[in-house]
């Protein structure tokens, strides 16, 4: 696939005029739907000037305005120069250097290095070029965590031949070829939130997931569920069918590449993306709506956020609002595809109950899953309900769990056809007393491999990550030990610390461009008062998740933190878990406290032991490339920071063989 506007070799570039380099940009532009302002043109034009001047003499290949899919931008030339690729960005007309324009072009080598196959072992020199700034000095060297990856490299118009040569005299290894590197898959990891943006735009799950094995798994779900919404469609029946996944396989990038692949309200088989994560839902409108604004105004088109955001809501909604709208309105929902993420957490018949009490709605008597079926049968010919299931996500009192779905089918809906992922008997999934019971049931069932997710696509670096976790949180120390032994070898760190100053550090070091880290804790977790970690303080989502590292309620500044409730869905990058007493280690299994007004209290119920489980292996399972985990020593004089309540936490993550910041 092209994925350049123009590209020649750079002696055909240097003997072709302006005009006809420019000609080529602007028919490339027509093509991808993007206007071109004179004040793109005239850019273009001083970026063809100053490289034929410094590329004189030289061999190799030049690429104008090549493509990023996952990031939804283009990188404004690359080179292919000797064993080196260069990433150019022009800011012509600049004097300054700035922040924002220096993460830019990292951005785009960290992109090249991770997800493009034949840039992986290269070495990627990423140049900030401000075309009016003063010549200042430069300096060659690698980065700490990448020795391929050179820092960037500011400098002005002016320097570049200086820069390129300096650059190619510190560089060693064999020549690229440009063909080859040109045939180089581009496999990327997006993060869910650059996975929804990308779709949003257009792009097809294929350019912007990996070619692996879960990626197949990917198309293969997907195209299992357009063919179930087909077949239900053209037989006039109801459908309802359980997606299944390892967390981080794309169980919500699968719903999404479904509701944008029906995005049309004038299709027969338009769709709803549906969630009751509600910092999930505000994070991914938000970044929709700032992206697409973005991208319009590149297009020369002035779109207010207001207008799109309203447009955003239509097709990213929050399920209880949805579950509101078909109370007040009796009639089928104008969607015929509802796909619904995080299907466990739907709330049951008691806590939707009183929660529709306080509305003024007394007499309701449905779980939330019972009703939301009850709403899509509204539909006299056909309707079809994707339930995205996570395993061990329950985190919050009144979640029904997938069992409560099988069973409102089994009550009130028997001429509903049910499709089952093949792994929904796992016992993860909390679902076999239903799943009995849908077998004895006149319902037609079908189960399908095709509905599970097997492999972890979170972390480009380590896709063992959940399975670690989850030998962690069920103390199987001596599969936890090999199971670590294989992500650090894949190149995912994960450390652990007594030290909360350190485990900061160790993130700022470790993140590079705009690669996202922060602080993550427990909800429970009450007694890191003193860390200036307090959870009862109110975070916003949306500014901790997508605000830059200049604006202090973001993830960056490491002094907001974001519990289960707020990340569950969400990534990072890379994480510190900051591990309270709340969830203690013992040989005997692990303890479950809360702490009330002066002390801890034992957690004796059941389902609020498995939800603050699951709270720690949500938090665990956050981050893409790395992760710290923090306990703290205590504090003797105060009596409920004893260190008892953390050392034995702490001994318990040495014994698998984690290593310790220094």
């Amino acid at each position: 696939m092209k994925r350049e506007y123009y590209s020649d070799s750079i002696p055909a570039f240097c003997a072709t005029t302006t005009e006809k380099v420019v000609g080529f940009l602007t028919t490339g532009s027509a093509a991808a739907r993007f206007p071109v302002e004179p004040t793109q043109t005239g850019a273009w034009v001083q970026q063809i000037e100053i490289l034929q001047s410094s590329l004189k003499g030289k061999e190799g290949q030049v690429y104008f305005e090549y493509s990023i899919p996952r990031m939804g931008q283009r990188i404004d030339v690359l080179l292919i120069l000797g064993p080196v690729i260069f990433v150019l960005e022009f800011k012509v007309g600049a004097k300054e250097f700035t922040s924002y324009a220096i993460d830019q072009v990292v951005d785009y080598a960290l992109d090249l290095k991770n997800f493009h196959e034949t840039s992986h072992k290269q070495i990627i020199a990423p140049i900030l070029i401000a075309t009016e700034a003063v010549a200042g000095l430069f300096a060659v060297s690698a980065t700490a965590n990448e020795p391929t990856l050179l820092d960037p490299i500011k400098c002005s118009s002016s320097q570049l031949t200086a820069v390129l040569e300096a650059i190619l005299q510190f560089a060693s290894g064999p020549k690229i070829n440009p063909a080859d590197w040109e045939n180089g898959h581009y496999c990327p990891t997006p993060t869910i939130v650059e996975a929804a943006m990308a779709l949003y735009r257009g792009h097809s799950v294929e350019e912007i997931s990996r070619s692996d094995a879960g990626a197949e798994d990917l198309l293969k779900t997907t195209q299992t569920i357009s063919e179930i919404i087909e077949n239900s469609k053209d037989n006039r029946r109801k459908s309802i069918c359980f997606v299944t996944g390892v967390p981080g396989a794309g169980k919500t990038l699968v719903g999404l590449n479904v509701a944008t692949s029906h995005i049309d309200k004038n299709s027969k088989t338009y769709s709803v993306f549906l969630s009751g994560n509600g910092p999930l839902v505000a994070v991914m409108r938000e970044a929709l709506a700032r992206d697409k604004v973005r991208v319009e105004k590149q297009r020369g088109r002035r779109v207010t956020k207001k207008s799109v955001l309203s447009e955003v809501k239509e097709f990213v909604q929050n399920v209880h609002h949805f579950r509101n709208d078909c109370v007040e309105d009796p009639g089928a929902p104008i969607e015929h595809v509802a796909l619904f993420d995080e299907a466990q957490r739907a709330w049951n018949l008691a806590q939707t109950a009183r929660f529709m009490k306080r509305m003024g709605k007394p007499y309701f008597n449905k779980s939330e899953p019972e009703f939301l079926i009850s709403c899509m049968d509204r539909h006299p010919d056909w309707a079809v309900i994707v339930c995205l299931v996570g395993g061990g996500q329950e985190i919050n009192t009144g979640e029904a769990g997938i069992s409560e779905w099988i069973d409102s089918v089994i009550r009130g809906y028997p001429k509903w056809d049910v499709y089952v992922s093949s792994k929904l008997t796992d016992v993860e999934y909390a679902s076999g007393e239903a799943l009995a019971k849908l077998k004895q049931s006149p319902l037609k069932v079908a189960y399908k491999n095709q509905l599970h997710l097997r492999v972890s696509m979170r972390s480009f670096r380590a896709e063992n990550v959940s399975n670690l976790v989850k030998e962690i949180l069920d103390r199987d120390t001596q599969r936890a030990r090999k199971t670590l032994k294989e992500v650090t070898e894949k190149g995912y760190p994960i450390f652990i610390s007594r030290d909360l100053h350190k485990a900061k550090e160790w993130l700022r070091q470790k993140a590079q461009g705009t690669e996202r880290y922060g602080l993550v804790v427990s909800s429970q977790a009450e007694r890191l008062k003193p860390y200036a970690i307090d959870v009862k303080s109110p975070v916003d989502p949306i500014h901790w998740f997508l605000d830059s590292k200049e604006d202090t309620r973001s993830s960056y500044y490491l002094e907001d933190v974001a519990t289960e409730f707020h990340i569950q869905g969400l990534e990072l990058d890379y994480a510190c878990v900051a591990w309270d007493a709340d969830f203690r280690y013992t040989p005997k299994g692990w303890e479950n406290w809360s702490f009330c007004g002066e002390k801890w209290q034992h957690i004796i119920k059941p389902e609020r032991k498995q939800y603050q489980k699951n709270a720690y292996r949500v938090l665990l399972t956050r981050a893409r490339q790395g992760m710290v985990i923090m306990v703290p020593h205590g504090n003797p004089k105060d009596p409920t920071r004893k260190a008892e309540y953390y050392d034995s936490t702490y001994s318990y993550l040495q014994s698998i063989g984690f290593g310790e910041l220094t």
